[in-house]
């Protein structure tokens, strides 16, 4: 009997002891001593599969010989991406991210962005306001309103902070308008309130573009519209502004992240110009990663 209680506790012991092995692994602080990749398995936590910032990464690999070293890009999703930053940060634990600003986690997490030499991510981008042809005449007051749409990082990021925490993008951005009446007021100043006429906006639900969407669609709804905001994936969202199926988009990076899309369909839709000035993206690590500051040194440390 006690021998076959000792084989019971054998057996459990050698089931017990990977998976203790393995948390260990995957809970051990960085080691600025010790080559990067192997303690993040060569892995770049990436997002959304169609983003701009994701192909701009596999441009990376390539551009950096990050690829012949086994580097690959894991696809999630913002959500995911942040939640895994967040864990391995309290860990201390290596990782590499795609990232983006403004956005929230750069003032929630001590992150910063690696230097980028070969300048695959481009320099600073903005982010523009594009609304379909003949906004202008259909709807002269939400057409003036949008273009003189504009806001900087900070005034964004105040918004996606308390998104970020759990409350309603709406609620946030009524909150917003609220203590902000001033910036609010040349946007809407001299234009007339209109009763009740529709307007359809989409966007990509990134967290930057979910607080932007819903400030200006409330600042539209307090001017009289009836607005209503679609979450799409990027593609869609261009082609809804090109075919008229919606009115409007404040969620254009340019001219790296949507460039593409800008390209093809150029004349197809009013580009009403940057509504956010100094927009960037890249791969970002945490600060406390002190000998990782290049994406160079991904390959070489």
């Amino acid at each position: 009997m006690k021998k076959q209680k000792f084989i019971k506790l054998f057996l459990l012991a050698l089931l017990i002891i990977p998976i203790i092995s393995a948390c260990s692994s995957q809970t051990a602080p960085f080691n600025s001593k010790e080559k990067l990749g192997s303690q993040v398995n060569y892995t770049i936590t990436g997002i959304d599969a169609g983003a701009g910032i994701m192909s701009s990464t596999q441009t990376a690999l390539k551009s950096y010989g990050l690829e012949k070293n086994n580097w690959q890009l894991q696809t999630s999703s913002t959500a995911a991406m942040t939640s895994t930053l967040d864990k391995a940060i309290q860990d201390k634990r290596p990782i590499v991210v795609t990232g983006w600003q403004p956005h929230w986690m750069f003032t929630k997490y001590p992150i910063k962005f690696l230097k980028d030499p070969k300048n695959v991510y481009g320099k600073a981008e903005h982010i523009n306001t594009v609304v379909r042809k003949g906004l202008k005449t259909d709807k002269p007051e939400a057409y003036t309103i949008l273009d003189r749409f504009h806001w900087n990082p900070t005034q964004m990021s105040k918004v996606m902070l308390k998104v970020n925490d759990g409350m309603d993008p709406n609620k946030a951005a009524k909150q917003w308008i609220k203590a902000n009446p001033k910036l609010v007021n040349e946007w809407t100043k001299g234009v007339k309130k209109v009763h009740g006429q529709s307007l359809k906006m989409t966007y990509v639900a990134w967290d930057s573009e979910i607080a932007s969407t819903n400030v200006i669609a409330q600042v539209l709804r307090n001017q009289g519209y009836k607005v209503t905001i679609q979450a799409m994936e990027i593609q869609p969202v261009w082609a809804s502004i090109a075919t008229g199926a919606a009115d409007a988009q404040v969620s254009a990076w340019l001219p790296k992240t949507s460039g593409l899309f800008y390209k093809d369909y150029k004349g197809r839709f009013e580009d009403l110009g940057p509504n956010l000035q100094g927009a960037k993206v890249g791969l970002a690590v945490p600060k406390y990663m002190t000998n990782i500051n290049s994406i160079e040194d991904l390959k070489n440390k």
